[in-house]
């Protein structure tokens, strides 16, 4: 079993930057793809990025190209989403995802572990 935990969230203005972590315990996610969904009131939830075990591929939601980040550093088993030039509509939940099946699906399904989220609102 992997433990996820994010942390990071906050309120910001549009325009501004915030860095989401998401630590994760119990089995070093070195070899797992991880990803970052979001989902926000009312909506289902979304793919926003991902990266394989190695760092090699990565991949993003159109809607946060050129202004979102994934990085990972399996040494301290966990893996960050830097968000900048945020907008009003990136206001969601972020939950941190692990998929030892090595998937970067946009599909929520293929993935096995989640943290329990962490609240990003950017005011306009």
């Amino acid at each position: 079993q992997v433990q996820l935990v994010e942390s990071g969230g906050g309120l910001v203005q549009a325009g501004g930057s915030l860095r989401l972590s998401c630590a994760a315990s119990g089995r070093t996610i070195s070899i797992y793809s991880m990803g970052w969904f979001r989902q926000a009131p009312g909506k289902e939830r979304e793919f926003v990025a991902a990266m394989n075990w190695s760092g090699g591929i990565s991949r993003y939601a159109d809607s946060v190209k050129g202004r979102f980040t994934i990085s990972r550093d399996n040494a301290k088993n966990t893996v960050y989403l830097q968000m900048n030039s945020l907008k009003p509509e990136d206001t969601a939940v972020y939950y941190c995802a692990a998929d030892p099946g090595g998937s970067t699906s946009y599909d929520p399904k293929p993935w096995d572990y989640w943290g329990q989220g962490t609240q990003v609102i950017v005011s306009s």
